[in-house]
């Protein structure tokens, strides 16, 4: 039979997790957690076969001993600062495909760095949740031809756990991305933009603040479909978590004494409007050859100004932790049906948007799906 491993089975995001491949039944669920007590109640939960494991991810004697027997291995725990590629090399060395609904451009260089042998034959996915994930997924669905511009606006108000607000802390530098930076004509321009505040968008509650942020997913991006410009944007419902962030970033005292003023500005955006999470990406498309005097498509490799194409995408959530579980079910569904070649991938770079799309937008945790 297979058996499909998901550790941090009894958090947010693996209980989603959980819960959509029960729904798939794509084989039997080895679930996995430190406390074993919540992990037995995910279990008794979960329709179908599910069978709990007491697993500390910093022992490897008893991660090797989960990992035995998956034939894939399904990561929803973290912080994904420490986790690295530790559960992927313990999965691959178990001769199991990988999956993590976290993990970033450093994971991933971290597991290349030192390839395994058993990475020529299996899958390891990261990033296979919302941000990254989806922020470097969906916007490929506008890039129908050529593109000018490419915006990205993402953001909104969730809760932000103690060891979130750890990794949160931590993603700055040239590794993870630029401030105030743009995209264009093929590089980086540094101090390109300045925050928007008090703004309205689509998708979005009120007005908000949105600060520029050129991440490497989307810098990635970028280079992959040639667009002119690409600006980013981080959104916040308040300016509380950009100000406790600023402030953490300006002290030379340890992160983790700032982790409280993160998780406290969190819950004041939380208490100003409520959950949800908003991905909304708008392009421009590239000026092409006008359209002819006959019906049908403009000549030429670009779109022409008049061509339906789509221009705006939005996808909107209650919980952006719980969809990011629907994430990584869906890019183990992908992996297990034999659709990622082996190597060590962004979910954003082996997962078809169009289809991921689709299930998002059936699914009950997605409130908004629009592409127009």
């Amino acid at each position: 039979m297979t058996v499909i491993g998901v550790l941090g089975g009894a958090g947010t995001v693996g209980r989603v997790a959980v819960d959509r491949l029960a729904g798939e039944n794509l084989g039997e669920l080895r679930i996995g957690g430190r406390d074993i007590d919540r992990v037995r109640a995910v279990c008794r939960a979960t329709p179908g076969a599910a069978v709990p494991r007491r697993v500390d991810l910093r022992d490897p004697d008893e991660l090797r001993a989960f990992c035995a027997g998956c034939r894939v291995v399904v990561n929803c725990a973290g912080p994904s600062y420490q986790v690295l590629d530790t559960v992927a090399g313990a999965a691959l060395a178990a001769g199991a495909d990988y999956v993590d609904a976290g993990g970033d451009v450093t994971a991933i260089g971290a597991l290349k760095s030192a390839a395994p042998p058993e990475l020529a034959e299996r899958a390891a996915v990261f990033s296979a949740g919302v941000m990254p994930g989806l922020s470097g997924l969906l916007p490929r669905l506008l890039a129908t031809g050529p593109l000018a511009r490419l915006d990205g606006y993402v953001g909104g108000a969730a809760r932000i756990s103690a060891l979130s607000a750890v990794d949160v802390l931590l993603t700055r530098g040239p590794r993870f991305g630029t401030a105030l930076a743009a995209w264009r004509d093929g590089r980086i321009a540094p101090g390109a933009l300045a925050p928007l505040h008090e703004v309205t968008l689509p998708g979005f509650a009120g007005r908000v603040h949105a600060w520029p942020f050129l991440s490497a997913e989307v810098a990635g991006l970028a280079t992959e479909l040639d667009v002119a410009e690409v600006r980013n944007y981080t959104v916040y419902v308040t300016d509380a978590i950009p100000r406790a962030l600023a402030a953490a970033w300006a002290d030379d005292a340890p992160i983790e004494e700032h982790v409280p003023s993160v998780v406290a500005a969190a819950e004041a955006d939380l208490a100003a409007t409520g959950p949800y999470y908003t991905l909304l990406f708008q392009a421009v498309p590239a000026p092409g050859p006008a359209p002819g005097p006959a019906p049908g498509p403009a000549p030429g490799p670009a779109p022409g100004p008049g061509l339906m194409a789509p221009r705006r995408l939005i996808l909107r959530t209650p919980d952006s932790y719980a969809l990011s579980g629907v994430v990584a079910a869906i890019a183990t569904g992908e992996v297990l049906g034999g659709r990622v070649k082996p190597g060590a991938w962004s979910a954003a770079e082996c997962l078809d948007a169009a289809a991921v799309f689709a299930r998002l937008a059936g699914d009950p945790l997605v409130t908004q799906a629009e592409i127009r």
